[in-house]
């Protein structure tokens, strides 16, 4: 064969047998090869912890809630309160432990008290987007303990591994956002003596992830079985968020508020309870005595909580965050050649509707849906429309049609 015929270096094939054939100094490598050899340099990363999750760059607490506050309107204490606690696991993981250091730094995994619809979920998912390590959230309402029908605890870091792409190393430095975690409150304040397969039962299980322990976790999820291969991660590093309404649980810190302020050295003054809002008094006691068990209240030391919404809020919510609703169904419209223009009357009708039936925060998408619906439906055929004006009696027929309206709060 001429030795003027390009072919791979590698492979051997000719270039009429490649789809690109790259040239080096005195070689060449086909598309083939570059991809193989792109999955060997990832393995060979992930073996060393290397992979993209090591870049980590580390942000201060204010930067990471200027990022925040670009996405969730309100809730001051709560955004602080996670920036520090990002910014701490960040530290934890980035920095090297010195050989004559005795100090070691643990870490301060978060709860999050806070009605339906009020950020909890939000607040997870924005922080997601700035975090250069791996992150998954989870639902406790389907975790039962293992050996009953549902998931086990160990199908969280199965989350958390497969974000991570399986490089153990990096999961070990990840994040968990436990969605729902009041669902698992036991029955009742006293132990159990029947089987809580949801309850107790899960909380138990859940100690040895918070608290930091080597878990053995099967790769895909589901069920352990004894033949299925697993792998060890270590959960000392892993910082978990937790989140959950807590219904009920104002009536609890009502009752030791109003124990609180009876007594001869009570001063009027210093004490004045808003009882709109008794979330911002939680306490780890009341968490104990809503049904969460005192060794999981303990692994949660950092306590937070979200105001409810006011209605001030819910008209910045649907126009203020870069991605508001508003700007949203705009962008919708716009695809299809349209411009929206929605009046500021109808903002504010949408916002007493959500106020109304109690949805909170992710009320306002449905209701925006159910207004429209018939709009996105018919106005994408029609070639001569250009623009959309909403205004407040077209928004208040739309919603009155629907069946949502129907629906009455008790």
């Amino acid at each position: 064969m001429p030795r003027n015929i390009e072919k791979c270096s590698f492979c051997g094939r000719l270039k009429k047998d490649t789809r690109v054939l790259i040239a080096g100094l005195d070689a060449h490598i086909c598309d083939n090869c570059v991809e193989q050899a792109k999955i060997i340099v990832n393995e060979e990363l992930a073996s060393k912890g290397g992979q993209q999750f090591s870049d980590i760059k580390l942000l201060k607490p204010s930067e990471i809630k200027k990022h925040l506050d670009q996405y969730v309107i309100g809730q001051e204490e709560a955004k602080r309160v996670l920036s520090v606690a990002v910014y701490n696991h960040f530290k934890r993981i980035t920095q090297p432990q010195k050989k004559d250091d005795d100090v070691e730094i643990e870490k301060s995994n978060i709860i999050i008290v806070g009605e339906t619809g009020t950020g909890k979920t939000l607040l997870a998912r924005t922080i997601a987007k700035i975090l250069k390590v791996p992150f998954c959230i989870a639902d406790a309402t389907v975790l039962t303990e293992a050996g009953y029908v549902g998931e086990d605890v160990e199908s969280i870091l199965s989350r958390l591994l497969q974000v991570a792409d399986y490089n153990v190393q990096a999961a070990e430095k990840g994040i968990i956002f436990i969605d729902e975690i009041d669902k698992i409150a036991r029955k009742s304040d006293n132990p159990s003596i029947t089987r809580d397969v949801s309850g107790e039962g899960v909380q138990q299980a859940l100690l040895k992830l918070l608290e930091g322990a080597i878990v053995n976790v099967p790769p895909q999820g589901g069920r352990k079985h004894p033949e299925q291969k697993m792998i060890q991660i270590d959960t000392k590093n892993i910082l978990f968020i937790s989140g959950g309404a807590f219904d009920g649980i104002d009536k609890i810190i009502g009752s030791r508020m109003q124990t609180n302020i009876i007594g001869y050295n009570f001063d009027k003054k210093k004490e004045k309870i808003d009882r709109e809002n008794l979330l911002q008094y939680i306490s780890p006691t009341d968490l104990k005595k809503f049904g969460l068990i005192p060794e999981i209240v303990g692994r949660l030391p950092v306590v937070s909580y979200l105001h409810p919404l006011e209605r001030k809020t819910l008209i910045r919510i649907l126009t203020e965050p870069k991605n508001s609703l508003v700007r949203q169904f705009t962008r919708l419209f716009e695809m299809d050649g349209i411009a929206l223009t929605i009046d500021r009357n109808v903002l504010e009708f949408i916002v007493d509707k959500s106020i109304e039936f109690r949805l909170g925060a992710r009320g306002l998408r449905s209701i925006i849906e159910v207004i429209l619906t018939d709009a996105m439906f018919e106005l994408p055929s029609d070639k001569k429309v250009k623009s959309l004006k909403l205004s407040l009696s077209y928004a208040r027929s739309k919603f009155e049609k629907a069946n949502i309206a129907k629906l009455k709060v008790a």
